[in-house]
């Protein structure tokens, strides 16, 4: 695109600038902006390519320079480098995606190669490690390289990785025997090293999620996983230095309270140095190993160009910013957690000016620049494009205007599709553009459509050049697609039912008790792995590991309940189980003749998708994502039947359920039919009907609103036009259900989020369904087990991937701070948001507004909480929406259904005494559009963390992107979802047996009732029993982690073929290493047992030197005879075969065979017993086959 644009007007300028590329001396650009500076921006590199850095003072210009520049130069490099602009933020712990932008910011640079970086003024004052330090710690490795083992680990310590036992999340690192595994910042996937003593033998990508290798590397480049680093020289350095800093204060300072905080507080931090690799707690003290001070502009090549955009208001940001922290130093100083004068930040101004780079300053007028002496001046006389807002007749006018006075006109469209549509448009109004193809140039006395992607449209007067967008000419958003994340979320989610240390299970024969660890034991000489579970007076259950399926991890229905433990051989486990099995059986009966009913019942079958269905589904703003038009396409199936629809469309706030729904509701008015959009509060009827009324503009559909907000005269005509049809679509609250309302034709009914409403209206809403479509929209997550009881009662679709046009919310742990919430609050302010201050307390709520109003005079401060009318609460919150105040206290009401975009801020007080689910819940109100949001999760900082509160609060802060919303509930156990969709009754019923169990028995009872076969019941397992006193088992030296020992015991248990035998084997290598001869021995037994369970076999056992096999009696009646011996044709051990009673038994002499001959022996028999078998199953179908 960029080489199609009528650039001619900069080439003069951009020469003069490439040639002076030795002088010293800066130049100046004035005049431009917006994406007229983007594309000289562009164009000047293009020219002449070399690393370049841009410095914005402004947030959202510097996010629409990267759009910008991402469209002109799509094969270019273009690196954001992202810094905290408050010191209270840039040493609390922040989610990992800025910290491994700046990596590959930093590594992009050293490498010398072209690219463009952007950054703000705080990541020009941000210190970085010395060069040296930085190149130092890089290291390559290659298959067949030798390195100790220690030696790496020491390295990857010193790059800032972190040690776990097992490695989920970017930047971290595990070691398992000859194994390995390390995570960068940004990678696709973390990187699994295999040793053959000190010898490297093979590299490999792992998938963090299952933990299994997937392709092989040659070599890999292991990288920081900090954008500070910590060696081990520097923290000697900072050791001695801050010894030396103590004696020196101790000197000076007079007060002797604040001298004893300074003595404790820095010994604390010379110790922790020793233990700690968190940079987040260490990076104040750089300044003690690095007095110079090196920024990023160190790092970027000596023929490297800097950008100074707005000079004189990067020095009033810099100006702001030390403002803004001095509050904070003062807190610190007071604190003794700094030494007064410590010098923590870089000056930005004098970066620049001392820049031994070529330096390119952009302003709009000249005199900005005080009396800098310059190499060149350019200017441009510039405007910026006004809005045409549709109006055709005046864009026929302004075009006919700018061709007679021969200016070169552009159109800047975003796809091959729009241009088409354009053209016909244009063509009604007489205007015919060309649309120039890929290697077309530009043609003169034309009105030119180029496909690309532009910010905004602009004129430059003197040059005759007009650049339009079709923001201007039809107030359209491009559609923006972000670089996505590298950091996926999804691996760092552990299953909600991975069993930890003091966790409530549920065994399915003794109840609920509480877990309290593994323990491996020796029995007759084999050792035994077995899990305790602790009952009512400290009862304890050693539960054989070959009995997992029997324990299932406790869920509750609600937020984390406490269970009541059950005591050891009483009546009341099984009492309990079979009152919750007799119920269980009344509610598969009522979802049977639910579903059943369903499918009698006649409604209308919806047309096709018209061509006007694509034509509205063509014209929304954004990329669907592939959930969205699933979701999308099976609503719209469901519409052709003429069954009605009863579909439930789940997806996290602000995933597009709204648009899918949208596309419903077109499908439905465009076959003559009428639509109720039900929602539970008069501020989402309000919302809902804004986006109706924007996204059916162009269509001649009625819309109306029913909720309090509109005048009772408006109401009498809306209800009267529905009743004659001259309404199609109304939007409303319960007001919809009343009696007084009658529709003509309605087809479909939409309703969000329908457990808020009361049980009068949900009786209203089951006598609808059975007349018209009706689609449910639901933010709140349902589990999956769930899901299958009650599909064929209700369709499930789901919107698990979030929008690409969004980024990840920021998020922060710290103390509460009232300097970064100032500064913070102010940062929104200034680019014209809002922010919502959580606080959970209504005792002291309007205290806390008081304060927050005195800590920012400017802000206009409102209270919304749960003890207000809903009148009252409602009119807070509409005040809020239509930007009436800038920040909002308010209780966790706002945890759900409040959707105001512009709101992209969020203070969470007290954090640590919230659940992970509703931190999630409440994080989800902010970052609902494409500008970048922050959360910061505070704490008291008087107050020591809870272990449970730390984790609780890290886990939040690493799940910063979209899509966890799913995952983290069942993470927090708390399913909300459960006791929604089957009421309170049920939800008692759940809490009695534990949730896993209460579906497994539903899905069964509905099984059962429908004549399924169910294979896996959740009383019994037949399996075969095994005691052959080899010694099988996991040890400690192999796999040390209880989790992990634990999941990789359910991988063996499931062994049910050779093939899943083998599959096992190579997943135990490919994470552990080689496997010593007891985990061998358990795989064979896994597999032997698959093998006899399939024949029938009931035990074997091991007596003296032989081994028995006692054969069940259909078993019995197929094998004894000729059949057995087939099966013991090639099997080297004695055999004698008996058949007391009606079943056989098959005795092995095993004398002087060691245990993995025993097992070859046994695995030989029963598999070729299994061939036997299954040759005369094939043999019996074939003759009934030719029978019939």
């Amino acid at each position: 695109m960029l080489d199609k644009l009528q650039t001619t007007a900069f080439s003069q300028s951009i020469q003069t600038i490439n040639k002076a590329n030795n002088s010293s001396l800066p130049h100046l650009v004035t005049g431009l902006d917006g994406s007229g500076k983007a594309i000289y921006i562009a164009k000047l590199y293009q020219k002449a390519p070399s690393q370049m850095l841009i410095i914005e003072s402004n947030p959202n210009h510097l996010m629409q320079m990267l759009e910008d520049l991402s469209s002109l130069l799509p094969n270019v490099a273009i690196y954001s480098f992202p810094a905290e602009e408050s010191l209270a933020l840039e040493y609390s712990t922040a989610s990992l995606e800025g910290r491994a932008q700046r990596v590959e910011c930093l590594q992009a640079l050293l490498s010398k190669e072209p690219a463009i970086i952007l950054t703000n003024v705080a990541g020009i004052r941000k210190r970085l490690s010395p060069i040296n330090d930085w190149l130092a710690n890089q290291l390559e490795l290659a298959i067949g390289d030798e390195i100790e083992r220690d030696v790496l680990e020491n390295v990857l310590f010193e790059l800032g990785y972190q040690r776990v036992s097992m490695v989920m999340a970017p930047g971290e690192y595990s070691v398992r025997g000859s194994i390995i595994d390390f995570y960068p910042l940004n990678y696709p996937s973390p990187i699994r090293l295999d040793f053959f003593d000190v010898e490297l033998d093979s590299i490999r990508y792992f998938d963090a999620e299952s933990q299994i290798s997937k392709e092989n590397l040659q070599s890999i480049k292991l990288e920081p996983a900090v954008d500070v680093l910590f060696t081990q020289r520097q923290q000697n350095n900072i050791k001695d230095q801050l010894i030396e800093e103590i004696t020196v204060a101790s000197k000076k300072i007079k007060d002797s309270e604040l001298k004893q905080k300074i003595k404790q507080f820095m010994g604390e931090q010379i110790q922790g140095l020793d233990h700690d690799q968190s940079l987040d707690k260490h990076q104040a003290f750089l300044c003690f190993h690095d007095s110079v001070g090196h920024s990023i502009l160190d790092y970027m090549h000596s023929t490297g160009r800097l950008i100074v955009n707005e000079f004189s208001k990067i020095q009033q940001e810099e100006v702001q910013l030390m403002e803004h922290d001095q509050f904070w130093i003062e807190q610190e100083t007071l604190k003794g957690h700094l030494f007064p004068n410590q010098n923590l930040k870089l000056s930005a101004f004098n970066q620049i000016k001392e820049s031994h780079h070529q330096v390119v300053f952009f302003d709009l007028i000249q005199k900005s620049m005080g009396k800098q002496t310059l190499a060149s001046i350019h200017h441009f006389s510039y405007r910026t494009m006004n809005a045409f807002y549709h109006q055709m007749p005046l864009i026929k006018a302004e075009m006919d205007h700018w061709l007679k006075q021969g200016q070169k006109i552009q159109l800047i469209v975003e796809s091959e599709k729009r241009a088409k549509k354009i053209r016909q448009l244009f063509a009604e109004y007489q205007i015919e553009p060309v649309h120039l193809q890929k290697d077309e140039k530009f043609i003169p006395d034309q009105i030119n459509i180029l496909v690309g992607n532009l910010n905004q449209g602009f004129e430059l007067p003197n040059d005759k050049w007009v650049l339009l967008t079709e923001k201007e000419l039809f107030n359209r958003i491009k559609k923006k697609v972000i670089k996505q994340q590298k950091l996926s979320n999804a691996e760092r989610i552990k299953s909600y039912n991975e069993l930890e240390t003091g966790d409530y299970v549920v065994h399915i024969n003794h109840g609920i008790g509480r877990y309290t660890g593994m323990e491996t034991m020796e029995i007759a000489g084999s050792h035994r792995d077995l899990l305790v579970i602790e009952y009512q007076n400290n009862a304890k259950v050693m539960v054989p590991i070959d009995q997992l399926h029997l324990i299932q991890k406790y869920v509750s229905s609600g937020e984390a309940k406490t269970p009541k433990i059950h005591r050891l051989g009483g009546t009341e486990w099984t009492k309990t189980k079979q009152k919750v099995s007799s119920k269980i059986e009344d509610i598969a009966d009522e979802l049977i003749e639910l579903y059943a009913k369903r499918e009698q019942e006649k409604g209308f079958a919806f047309n096709e998708d018209s061509a006007e269905q694509q034509e509205f589904e063509n014209a929304f703003p954004y990329v669907e994502t592939p959930d969205q038009l699933q979701a999308s396409s099976e609503i719209k199936k469901d519409m052709e039947k003429e069954r009605p629809m009863d579909r439930l469309l789940i997806g996290d706030v602000g995933y597009g359920k709204t648009e899918v729904a949208m596309r419903a509701i077109f499908k439905a008015v465009m076959d003559g039919k009428q639509v109720a959009f039900l929602v539970p509060t008069t501020i989402l009827a309000q919302q809902h009907y804004n986006s109706l009324m924007e996204r059916f503009a162009d269509y001649p559909f009625e819309i109306r609103m029913l909720s309090r907000f509109v005048s009772k005269a408006n109401q009498k005509e809306t209800i009267k036009d529905l009743k004659v049809g001259a309404c199609q679509i109304v939007v409303g609250t319960h007001r919809i259900l009343s009696k007084d309302i009658a529709f003509l034709d309605l087809g479909l009914l939409v309703v969000d989020e329908e457990q808020r409403f009361g049980v009068k209206h949900k009786e209203r809403l089951k006598q609808l369904r059975s007349q018209v479509d009706v689609l449910t929209l639901t933010a709140t997550p349902i589990p999956r087990t769930l899901h299958m009881s009650m599909i064929g009662v209700r369709d499930l679709s789901v919107i698990e991937t979030p929008p690409s046009n969004r980024y990840p919310v920021q998020t922060y742990v710290m103390e509460r701070d009232e300097g970064a919430i100032k500064s913070a609050l102010e940062r929104e302010m200034a680019r014209g948001g809002q922010a919502f201050y959580l606080y959970n307390r209504v005792a002291t709520i309007y205290h806390r507004a008081e304060e927050l109003a005195q800590l920012v005079p400017e802000a206009r401060v409102a209270v919304a909480h749960g003890q207000m009318s809903e009148i009252e609460l409602e009119n807070v919150l509409y005040d809020f929406v239509q930007g009436d105040y800038d920040l909002l206290v308010t209780t966790t009401i706002i945890e759900t259904g409040v959707d105001i975009p512009n709101a992209n801020t969020l203070f969470i007080d007290h954090a640590d005494k919230m659940g992970l689910s509703t931190l999630y819940q409440l994080r989800g109100r902010v970052g609902r559009t494409n500008r970048l949001a922050y959360a910061y999760l505070m704490y008291d900082p008087m107050k020591q963390l809870s272990e449970v509160s730390e984790k609780r609060l890290n886990a939040i802060r690493e799940f910063t992107e979209l899509g966890s919303g799913f995952k983290i509930a069942m993470r927090d156990l708390s399913i909300r979802g459960a006791g929604n969709l089957l009421g309170a009754q049920q939800s008692g019923f759940i809490d009695s047996i534990g949730f896993d169990l209460y579906s497994q028995l539903l899905k069964e009872a509905v099984d059962k009732k429908q004549g399924k076969e169910n294979h896996q019941k959740a009383f019994e397992q037949s399996e075969t029993e095994i005691d052959l006193a080899i010694d099988a088992y996991l040890p400690a030296t192999y796999i040390e982690d209880e989790r992990q020992k634990i999941a990789a015991y359910k991988a063996i248990q499931q062994i049910n073929s050779f093939e899943s035998y083998r599959d096992v084997q190579d997943q135990l290598i490919d994470r552990y290493g080689e496997y010593p001869d007891q985990v061998a021995d358990l795989l064979d037994i896994a597999l032997l047992r698959h093998l006899a369970d399939q024949i029938g076999v009931l035990t074997i056992k091991k007596q003296h030197q032989y081994v028995i096999l006692t054969f069940d009696e259909k078993a019995t009646q197929f094998f004894y005879g000729p059949n057995i011996y087939e099966a013991l044709q090639d099997v080297k051990a004695r055999e004698v075969i008996t058949k007391p009673k009606d079943r056989m038994l098959v005795k092995l002499t095993i004398q002087g065979l060691k245990s993995y001959e025993i097992l070859s022996v046994l695995k030989k028999l029963l598999d070729q017993a299994n061939q036997v078998y299954f040759n005369y199953q094939n043999r019996q179908n074939e003759l009934n086959q030719a029978l019939n």
